[in-house]
C-alpha cells in the first residue's frame, strides 16, 4: 500500500488517537489499546509518520504525545473525564499537522470533528449502548467509519470498510498438544459466559482455568468464586503478554460462551494462533472468526457446547493456526487500514 502523504518528506502523517484507560501496549487487559499498538507499529514500519496520542508511559516507535501521565484505570487519583478532555483536545488543536486523524476513542472525538478540516477516521470498536448512536448518526456524513466485523455494523451508518483485528503471530507459539484443561480467557462478566464455562467444564469432567480481569465484582462473587477450588476450577487473574501464550496454548479448547453480540473477540484469534480450538456461542462476530468444524465449534447452548468438548479431538490444531495466519495477522490489519486511508483521502480530494 502507498503510504505517501503531504508531509515535507512526502510521508503520510497520521494522528493515532488511543484510549487512555490503559497503556499502549497494555500491560494486561486492554484490547483496544493492544490493537492501537500493533497498528501504530505496523504503520511506522511501512514508512508512515505516526504521532501516537496515548498515556505518557506508552511504548512506541512513533512520536508519542502523552497528555495523560498514566492510565486512569491504574490510578484512581486521575479523573477520567478531565484527562479525556485534555487528551482529545490536544489532538484536534494540532489537527492541521496531519493528513488524517484515526480515532480509537469511541464517539466523543466526533464532536470535535466539524471544527477542523483534517479528515477523521473512526474505528467503531462496538456499541456500548444504543444511547450513543445519535452521536454517530450526526457525524455519519462527514466522518469515515470502520467496523471491526460485518456483524457489528449498524444499518443507520455508512462505513468505509470492515477491518478485522490482527495479532502479532510471533507472540503466539503453536502448540500441537495440550495439557487437557479448558480455558476461559477474558473479562469476567455475565455477558462473557464465565459461569457457563464452569458448568460445561463440570459436565465434561475437565479442569477449567479462568484468566482475566474481574469486571463485575458482584457477578464474580455470586456465580464464579464459589466454584473456585484450585483443582477443578482455578482462577489465575489477569494474564499479561509474557504469560498469555503459555496459558492459552496449554488448553485443549477455549470456551467462549457469550451472551451478547460480541463485536470481535481477540481471545478467539489468540487461542487459534496457539492451535487451540474455540467452542463459541454463534452470536455477533463469532461466525466471521471461527470456522465451524475446522478451527472450533459454533454452538447454541450448554448442551451443544458440552457435546463439542467431546469432539475436540476431531480438529487439527494446525488448521486453527493456519486460519489466523491467513486472516488475522497484524500485517493484514495494517494493509486494511492503509487501504482505508487511501480511500478517505481520495474521497476528500474529489471535486
Amino acid at each position: 500500500m502507498d503510504p505517501r502523504g503531504n508531509g515535507t518528506d512526502g510521508r503520510l502523517r497520521v494522528a493515532m488517537l488511543a484510549p487512555i484507560s490503559w497503556r499502549v501496549p497494555p500491560r494486561h487487559y486492554g484490547p483496544w489499546e493492544r490493537v492501537v499498538a500493533l497498528l501504530t507499529e505496523g504503520l511506522v514500519a511501512r514508512g508512515v509518520a505516526v504521532t501516537l496520542f496515548a498515556t505518557a508511559d506508552s511504548i512506541t516507535k512513533a512520536t508519542l504525545v502523552g497528555t495523560c501521565p498514566r492510565p486512569y484505570s491504574e490510578d484512581d487519583t486521575l479523573d477520567p473525564k478531565v484527562w479525556e478532555c485534555l487528551h482529545i483536545s490536544e489532538v484536534f488543536e494540532r489537527a492541521d499537522e496531519f493528513d488524517l486523524i484515526h480515532n480509537h476513542f469511541d464517539f466523543l472525538p466526533l464532536s470535535y470533528s466539524a471544527l477542523v478540516e483534517t479528515p477523521l477516521v473512526t474505528t467503531i470498536h462496538g456499541f456500548s449502548s444504543p444511547r450513543i448512536l445519535p452521536v454517530f448518526e450526526k457525524y455519519n456524513a462527514s466522518s469515515h467509519y470502520v467496523s471491526i466485523s460485518d456483524a457489528d455494523r449498524n444499518p443507520k451508518l455508512d462505513y468505509v470498510a470492515t477491518v478485522h483485528h490482527g495479532i502479532a503471530l510471533d507472540e503466539f507459539e503453536l502448540r500441537t498438544d495440550s495439557e487437557g484443561y479448558l480455558l476461559f480467557f477474558g473479562r469476567i462478566h455475565r455477558e462473557k459466559g464465565t459461569a457457563e464455562a464452569i458448568e460445561v467444564a463440570r459436565r465434561s469432567g475437565r479442569r477449567l482455568i479462568i484468566a482475566g480481569i474481574v469486571q463485575d465484582r458482584a457477578y464474580f462473587e455470586r456465580e464464579v468464586s464459589p466454584h473456585i477450588d484450585d483443582d477443578h476450577v482455578r482462577y489465575i487473574g489477569s494474564v499479561g503478554p509474557d504469560k498469555r501464550a503459555e496459558v492459552v496454548g496449554g488448553a485443549v479448547a477455549l470456551l467462549h460462551l457469550i451472551d451478547f453480540d460480541e463485536p470481535f473477540g481477540l481471545s478467539m484469534v489468540e487461542a487459534m494462533a496457539c492451535g487451540v480450538p474455540v467452542i463459541a456461542i454463534g452470536r455477533g462476530s463469532v461466525p466471521e472468526v471461527v470456522v465451524d468444524g475446522v478451527t472450533g465449534f459454533i454452538v447454541t447452548d450448554l448442551d451443544t457446547a458440552t457435546a463439542a468438548v467431546q469432539r475436540i479431538h476431531e480438529l487439527d490444531r494446525l488448521a486453527a493456526r493456519k486460519h489466523v495466519e491467513d486472516h488475522f495477522s497484524a500485517e493484514r490489519m495494517t494493509d486494511g487500514y492503509l487501504r482505508v486511508y487511501q480511500e478517505v483521502r481520495r474521497r476528500c480530494h474529489e471535486p
